[in-house]
């Protein structure tokens, strides 16, 4: 078994959009176990240290867990635009994490990977940052991609996508989950962080981690 949880991650004042889902690997799916909205730092670790006491965990975080040097993209940031644009999708989507919109997601980002890996937990965590509108555009299809382009804005495009990840990957999702798009995101970044880490899966697109200044894998 192994805990599966994918945040999607706002500014440090803005809890409101803040989503934590938790899910358990298992028989090939991920099974949906609990998920909390309106969350701080301190209940997203709390949360993450209650989970990692019950077995192996990987964390999906959608926010920057680095910036480069200098400032402008990180390679990972050019590449992953690349990629999604072959795809199909808008290249708007990935932000330069030192950007006046993204700096303080970003500070939240680093700063709550530093609190994560200083936890005490008897069982190992893994983390890795993910993108979830990437994680769905690289694996739906073609002719549905137009649901990925619309479902920040318009709900049923968010409706299509939860059958969707209930058809393919996620079980047990609560009706309530397309709601709003953070909570899709959170669902999606768990796939991420999931077919990072499980050896029966491989991401669709991966940029390793390059330590000391980007010590975290990329991936959607």
């Amino acid at each position: 078994m192994m805990i599966v949880i994918g945040i999607d991650l706002s500014g440090p004042s803005n809890h409101k959009d803040t989503v934590l889902a938790v899910f358990e690997a298992q028989d090939g799916k991920l099974k949906f176990l609990k998920l909390r909205r309106n969350i701080s730092d301190l209940e997203i670790l709390e949360e993450i240290h209650l989970q990692s006491q019950r077995d192996e965990m990987v964390i999906g975080i959608d926010a920057p867990l680095s910036y480069e040097d200098g400032g402008g993209d990180r390679l990972g940031d050019k590449q992953l635009r690349q990629y999604i644009v072959s795809l199909g999708m808008k290249s708007g989507s990935i932000m330069t994490p030192t950007f006046s919109r993204m700096v303080y997601l970003t500070l939240r980002g680093i700063k709550l990977t530093r609190e994560i890996e200083n936890l005490t937990s008897q069982n190992p965590i893994s983390l890795v940052e993910v993108h979830p509108g990437a994680v769905i555009g690289s694996r739906i299809s073609q002719e549905d991609l137009e649901y990925v382009l619309k479902y920040k804005q318009e709900f049923p495009a968010r409706s299509f996508i939860k059958n969707w990840l209930e058809d393919h990957h996620l079980a047990n999702l609560p009706s309530f989950i397309d709601e709003e798009s953070h909570m899709i995101d959170a669902c999606a970044a768990a796939l991420g962080a999931w077919h990072w880490k499980d050896p029966c899966f491989k991401p669709k697109w991966l940029l390793p981690a390059n330590p000391p200044l980007h010590p975290y894998d990329y991936c959607c």
